[in-house]
């Protein structure tokens, strides 16, 4: 007997992380749509000290306006030297409507004088999917890196150009989207989430 599908609703506008999520959970049966799809939403409040409670209190907002299974995410840089930081500050680091490279520059500002071997750092996503009362399951990725004195490469946003990854002998921004998703911290969480969905189905 076939399984009733189950529809999903990631909780973002951003049509390429859709479309990561679609092609990753393709062979189980949920049905995702994206809340492009279903109209305008306010924005979920993000006032957690961890990306795992902004990513579950994000998918329990979107839920409880929805109805529906909601998939959320929160990711960011960690740098050591800076005991975490920019952390889930990562996309307001130099104020709340900072581009990428006003953000870049003042984690190069931070880090002005810190020595290579001190500059070591990751991207951690976390992945929520939650209804309206209670979250279904949870899980992280990270990649690894050191932070570069100046940036390199033209790909991806973000960090990516500053954070250069040693066995790869390449920043992120110096990586194909297909490479970078394959080793991306956000790539890593997904593969996590759909074994846990498997598991759920069995």
């Amino acid at each position: 007997m076939t399984k009733a599908v189950k529809e999903i609703i990631v909780a973002t506008k951003n049509a390429g992380k859709v479309a990561e999520f679609k092609m990753a959970l393709s062979g189980l049966p949920y049905k995702l749509q994206s809340l492009a799809d279903l109209g305008n939403f306010p924005e979920a409040p993000e006032n957690g000290e961890t990306f795992a409670e902004n990513a579950g209190s994000k998918a329990k907002f979107y839920a409880r306006l929805t109805g529906k299974l909601c998939l959320a995410d929160d990711s960011g840089l960690e740098v050591d030297y800076l005991k975490g930081a920019p952390g889930v500050y990562s996309a307001r680091y130099a104020g709340d409507h900072a581009g990428d490279q006003a953000n870049n520059e003042k984690l190069l500002t931070h880090l002005l004088g810190v020595p290579l071997e001190k500059r070591t750092a990751r991207f951690r996503c976390v992945l929520v999917l939650a209804d309206a009362e209670k979250i279904w399951c949870s899980t992280d990725g990270t990649v690894e890196g050191v932070i570069l004195t100046e940036p390199r490469g033209n790909q991806g946003f973000g960090y990516d150009p500053l954070l250069f990854v040693p066995g790869l002998g390449r920043t992120l921004a110096e990586l194909s989207p297909a490479e970078k998703n394959e080793i991306s911290h956000r790539g890593r969480a997904i593969k996590k989430l759909v074994t846990q969905l498997a598991a759920l189905e069995k």
